[in-house]
């Protein structure tokens, strides 16, 4: 169904290729085009503060909703000579928003106490938190919505919310950006891979020319900040299919007037695959 197919993903060329890996076992030519990246948050106080007083016991929960705000306490706890475990005192739960993030933080050694398995998202978060007054420690993009902040308060939570990051337009400066990874075990797709694929890395004006050419399938978007890139680059998207990677990255891409195609069930290389394979399952192999 996809071979042949010219998929473009809008990531870094590092984190594009577990996905790269899946389209390139399929017959797929994935094209790879960073739009956004991630920089230190500009105020370390209101984040090292936070930290503080998670160290200390402050919190009865963290409250992780992006991988990115994964690396960013990596950093934190490697700078104070810690493992990231060691942020957390023996009582702080830690919740998150679906099963890709809580085998993120699993494998950098922190137990999840809680995460939704229907939808996974911060509404899938919500509707799985038990009404309670609660302490509740959340770091987050610059630009993340306010509606796990608000929902959780809703739920009789008392959260500090804190800029972790800023997401800012590829490539972030060198001196600031997030560098730390996750095990690459865990943002692997479960197919063993036959080949390493090197997917062409693309300008955003040789990618404009593509799509208005009609020589590009279908665009992945991998967060709500992707999407309002894409909209913004790509006034029409032509025969080019939006794919979604999730149900807010939807939302944000519908609000923009962007067809979505596909929504992956699940934020992986395999859910990605899935969607976009039944956007193409009637549609046979391009010529």
């Amino acid at each position: 169904m996809l071979a042949g197919r010219r998929i473009l993903i809008t990531r870094s060329a590092d984190r594009a290729q577990p996905l790269a890996d899946a389209l390139g076992d399929r017959g797929a030519e994935p094209l790879v085009l960073p739009l956004i990246d991630f920089e230190q948050a500009r105020d370390q106080s209101e984040l090292d503060t936070g930290l503080d007083r998670l160290s200390a016991g402050g919190f009865d929960w963290l409250v992780i909703s992006s991988i990115t705000t994964v690396r960013v306490l990596l950093e934190k706890a490697a700078g104070r000579g810690l493992a990231i475990a060691e942020l957390l005192p023996a009582g702080t739960k830690v919740a998150t928003i679906g099963h890709s993030s809580r085998q993120v933080l699993e494998s950098v050694g922190l137990v999840v106490d809680l995460a939704p398995t229907d939808v996974q998202s911060a509404e899938g978060l919500l509707q799985v938190w038990e009404p309670a007054s609660s302490r509740v420690f959340l770091p987050q993009a610059d630009i993340a919505a306010t509606r796990l902040r608000e929902g959780l308060a809703a739920k009789g939570a008392d959260v500090t919310a804190v800029v972790a990051y800023h997401t800012v337009d590829y490539p972030a400066r060198e001196e600031v950006r997030v560098t730390a990874e996750v095990p690459a075990a865990v943002v692997n797709s479960d197919a063993v891979h036959s080949t390493r694929v090197i997917a062409a890395v693309l300008e955003p004006a040789d990618a404009r020319k593509a799509i208005d050419a009609g020589t590009v399938d279908a665009v992945v978007a991998a967060s709500p900040s992707a999407a309002r890139r894409i909209a913004a680059l790509f006034p029409s998207l032509g025969t080019c299919r939006f794919i979604a990677i999730g149900r807010p990255t939807a939302a944000e891409a519908s609000r923009l007037h962007l067809t979505v195609a596909a929504t992956a069930k699940e934020p992986t290389p395999d859910g990605i695959v899935a969607a976009l394979e039944s956007v193409f399952a009637n549609e046979g192999n391009p010529q």
